[in-house]
């Protein structure tokens, strides 16, 4: 009973990701394993919107597979990031601030993929959130064959100089495949002290968003 409650605990997950698919394969077999976890435990997905790259490996493999995909993507970067037929429900935004509020008000929980700068900024804008405490969302990593080892080490030295908390520090969960980091994300309770209460948060920038999460 109480793995299934954990199991049902995202009904959807935004996932960060690279418009390009890497070198390796290791790292489009990590989208499409992803992919599958997702549609395994009947999670949709939210994302960038392109259908190239690992976002277009992991947008497809979830639309196959039944469930539903929201791709939210600036007017700007639509002749570069979307190539032929888009899959799901697609939105267009003006900004890439207003992307990233719109994603991380759609979703329930974020995941990183491997990917470059956009998507390491991300990720470190959701952390942050967390810790101020706009949101009480679960963050997770999937760390493929090690690419994020440097990233998480510059966390732990962040702590260890003093300029990251250490329970801010296990706010990001990282592992190595898709079933793994579920299973942790589905597990996982937040042990960090907000910087500012959840409830003080009124953003205008954002929109609805902070009054939608203080409802959840």
């Amino acid at each position: 009973m109480e793995e299934e409650k954990a199991r049902n605990k995202f009904k959807r997950v935004c996932v960060f990701c690279g418009s390009n698919s890497g070198h390796r394969k290791v790292f489009s077999d990590a989208a499409l394993e992803l992919g599958n976890e997702l549609v395994k435990r009947k999670i949709d997905l939210v994302y960038g919107g392109g259908s190239v790259g690992l976002m277009g490996l992991i947008s497809q493999t979830v639309y196959n597979g039944g469930c539903h995909v929201l791709g939210i993507i600036p007017k700007a970067l639509m002749p570069l990031e979307i190539s032929g037929e888009t899959v799901g429900e697609v939105r267009t935004v003006s900004d890439m601030h207003e992307r990233k509020a719109a994603m991380a008000r759609e979703a329930d929980a974020f995941i990183a993929l491997p990917g470059g700068y956009g998507t390491m900024e991300e990720l470190l804008e959701m952390i942050t959130w967390s810790q101020l405490g706009i949101h009480k969302k679960t963050v997770g990593l999937l760390n493929v064959d090690g690419y994020y080892n440097s990233l998480l080490a510059l966390f732990d030295n962040g702590v260890e100089e003093g300029f990251i908390k250490p329970g801010a520090r296990h706010i990001i969960i990282s592992a190595p495949t898709a079933k793994e980091l579920l299973e942790k994300m589905e597990q996982y309770t937040p042990s960090h002290e907000h910087v500012a209460p959840h409830e003080s948060w009124q953003m205008e920038q954002l929109g609805d968003y902070p009054k939608q999460l203080n409802a959840q």
